[in-house]
Parts: C-alpha cells; sequence; structure tokens
C-alpha cells in the first residue's frame, strides 16, 4: 500500500504498524487501527458523495462490490436519506 522512496517496495505491514503506533504517540491521539480508519474512510467518502467505483479505485479493490460488502456499512443518516430519496420518487410518480 505504501511503497519505500528507496527501492519502490512496499512496507513490510508490521514496520508500518510500529511506525502509525509510533505516530499516534508523538501527537498523543488515542490508539486506532490503522485498517479502522481505512473503514471510517470508505464509509465517510460514501456518505459525502464519492461514487463507489471511484472510492474502489482509491482503495485499490479489484471491483466496486468488493468495496461495498468489506469496507463500509450503512449509517443512520445514510438509511434515513435512501428512505426519503425512496419516498420522493415515489409521490412524483403518484
Amino acid at each position: 500500500m505504501f511503497p519505500l522512496p528507496k527501492t519502490g517496495t512496499m512496507y513490510d505491514p508490521d514496520a508500518f504498524r510500529r511506525t502509525h503506533n509510533k505516530i499516534l504517540k508523538v501527537i498523543g491521539a488515542e490508539h486506532v487501527r490503522f485498517h479502522d480508519m481505512r473503514h471510517l474512510f470508505a464509509t465517510l467518502s460514501l456518505k459525502n458523495g464519492v461514487d463507489v467505483k471511484t472510492l474502489s479505485g482509491a482503495l485499490g479493490h479489484y471491483s466496486a462490490g468488493f468495496t461495498l460488502n468489506t469496507y463500509t456499512h450503512a449509517t443512520a443518516q445514510m438509511k434515513q436519506d435512501a428512505a426519503d430519496t425512496i419516498g420522493a420518487v415515489i409521490s412524483v410518480q403518484m
């Protein structure tokens, strides 16, 4: 996911995890797993209108379906927005 500047090879996951933990400690943030931040990024991106195909590419996934099934969940607001949209479509057609 993150290439080393000198070699172009990928960081070892354990080395990346240690670096991530050091950064959190230095800035005084509470511990949060990097993967949880990735999940949050995906969910907030969809919630704020990023289309799933673009998001899927940004995350490096092979399909938009994988992105939706793996990293996102419907928030209460997303469910309400969907219900409002469906309600508006139905009322226009009646």
